[in-house]
């Protein structure tokens, strides 16, 4: 069966899927709680465990996968599996995180870890926010030794980004025109993991020179699909991005279906729920 191919946006001259494929899920971070990570990483252990979901994605064109994938090797051995078994290739936007201390020795380090993410094939490089954001200088309004890190990804010919769970990051970005091609920033209805109000990193994603790559579109499951997808598609410029994570290949069909419908502006196609008692429901299928 042929489906429906994904809408597509350009990084930096880089043809990615608008829609990108969440690591979180298949990785083991839930943001619920210990069990719902443990349900995760029991499921997937293998590169065959990953390849019906990483099958789903690639059924619609969605060929852009994001996460800290070159510190996780069981995603590397899943995506280098599913490649070959699809004949296709991924396009991974590896968030490493970095030893970004001011010795020269912690270069070295930060120097190894971005030539790792070289290694798996990553074409895009987005310092991991936790790295990133020490380099903050909200005072003077600047990224302290960013150039530091953009030449080494450069060097490895890669794409720098930033991975931005403070809003910050974009705006002193721009401001100082520092070579970053891309951002990923934390957006949803509910605010969840956002610093600030949502309808001012609204406005800075709207406004940002960079395509921006959004992230926690469901708030981690704090908000349905329809909602949650519907949000953010409709809030976002044509040029930006969002990251949708999914446990089992059935969701990445109903998350697709209820982004197209979004970006297509009409009702999705969809089951309706299971309730144990849903007498509505059974007297719609009557009809």
């Amino acid at each position: 069966m042929e489906r429906q191919q994904f809408p597509r946006t350009e990084v930096a001259g880089v043809s990615v899927s608008r829609m990108i494929i969440g690591t979180n899920w298949l990785l083991g971070w839930s943001h619920t709680g210990k069990a719902a990570d443990h349900r995760i990483t029991e499921r997937y252990q293998s590169p065959e465990s990953f390849f019906p979901v990483l099958e789903a994605y690639a059924q619609y064109g969605i060929d852009t996968i994001m996460g800290p994938i070159s510190s996780q090797p069981r995603m590397v051995e899943a995506i280098r599996y599913a490649e070959q078994k699809l004949n296709c290739k991924f396009i991974i936007v590896d968030t490493p995180i970095i030893n970004v201390d001011d010795t020269d020795e912690a270069r070295a380090e930060a120097r190894k870890a971005i030539r790792k993410s070289a290694e798996i094939g990553s074409t895009f490089c987005l310092i991991h926010h936790s790295s990133a954001e020490q380099l903050v200088n909200k005072n003077k309004g600047t990224i302290e030794r960013l150039d530091d890190y953009t030449k080494m990804i450069r060097e490895e010919k890669m794409i720098p980004g930033l991975s931005a769970h403070m809003p910050e990051l974009i705006l002193y970005s721009d401001a100082n025109g520092y070579d970053v091609e891309t951002y990923i920033q934390i957006y949803n209805c509910v605010g969840f993991m956002m610093q600030i109000e949502i309808e001012t990193v609204s406005s800075i994603i709207h406004h940002a020179k960079k395509p921006v790559m959004t992230i926690k579109s469901m708030g981690a499951g704090r908000c349905t699909p329809y909602v949650g997808l519907n949000f953010s598609w409709n809030t976002i410029r044509p040029c930006d991005m969002v990251t949708v994570g999914c446990f089992t290949p059935e969701e990445v069909h109903e998350d697709v279906e209820i982004s197209l419908a979004a970006i297509e502006h009409r009702f999705p196609q969809l089951e309706k729920r299971s309730s144990p008692n849903n007498k509505q429901a059974v007297l719609n299928d009557r009809k």
